[in-house]
């Protein structure tokens, strides 16, 4: 199995090192990342300018590809043919914070594994629940537990264009209570908005705020998470809302073509 490890906080990101390092035992790993910080990037393609890739050394010197194109350009270039190796699995993360409800559409972690999903192969994200202002988080743990959760999924043999999202307590591993499958749940925002001026006299602003929290329902993300599983969110790329859908074709529609 050929994996490509990607993320969106940049290629010497701990997560990522941490992440590539357990997936070598589950087949050939390849990293292409982003060589500098992408987060709440959303789901960018670059098609506006050229994109370039070096080639770099992981903390371990064991080769790696980085590019100054977003998270899903990784996926894209390394599906599309940088990677001349055929790839299987990609595997994005470890990104340091939840990535839970609707952070999906902003998180760029989360679209790298979409940008896998398009291209018919399986994409996972990886994220975890890093207390905030922690000083030097431990990756190994989550790592390891991602390692063994993506051995059993491969092991069932998915279907091209799987895509997956998990999230991972911050806690040691003996009180890891187990996976669950859920729903995505909702999340709740903070957001301020804070305006200052600069030293031209001109308004400038910052989108800030405390950070956001959920509702830790049974069943969802937000919950499984906050009871100390490891939640495993299947997705889909259908965006269609069936049930609006069903009842506007019910209205009468008019036009005036006069």
């Amino acid at each position: 199995m050929h994996i490509l490890i990607t993320n969106d906080d940049g290629v010497t990101s701990p997560g990522l090192f941490a992440l590539a390092q357990e997936m070598r035992s589950l087949g050939k790993v390849t990293v292409l990342a982003p060589d500098h910080n992408w987060s709440t990037s959303g789901h960018v393609k670059t098609l506006s300018r050229p994109l370039r890739i070096k080639e770099v050394r992981l903390s371990d010197g064991s080769p790696a590809f980085a590019t100054d194109g977003a998270p899903a350009d990784c996926v894209a270039m390394a599906v599309m043919g940088f990677i001349e190796e055929k790839v299987d699995l990609v595997i994005s993360g470890i990104n340091p914070d939840a990535n839970l409800a609707q952070d999906l559409t902003y998180s760029g972690t989360v679209t790298a594994a979409i940008e896998a999903a398009i291209w018919g192969v399986a994409g996972i994200a990886v994220s975890l629940d890093l207390p905030v202002g922690l000083a030097k988080p431990d990756f190994d743990t989550a790592a390891r537990l991602a390692r063994q959760v993506i051995s059993q999924v491969m092991a069932h043999n998915p279907l091209p264009g799987l895509l997956l999202n998990i999230n991972i307590p911050y806690l040691p591993a003996e009180q890891i209570k187990g996976v669950k499958i859920t729903r995505q749940g909702k999340r709740i925002y903070r957001d301020e908005l804070v305006k200052r001026i600069d030293p031209m006299g001109r308004p400038y602003y910052w989108i800030g705020g405390e950070p956001p929290t959920g509702l830790p329902e049974e069943g969802t993300d937000i919950g499984a998470l906050a009871a100390g599983y490891v939640s495993i969110t299947p997705l889909h790329l259908s965006m269609t809302a069936f049930q609006a859908m069903d009842k506007m074709k019910q209205w009468d529609w008019k036009l005036d073509l006069t």
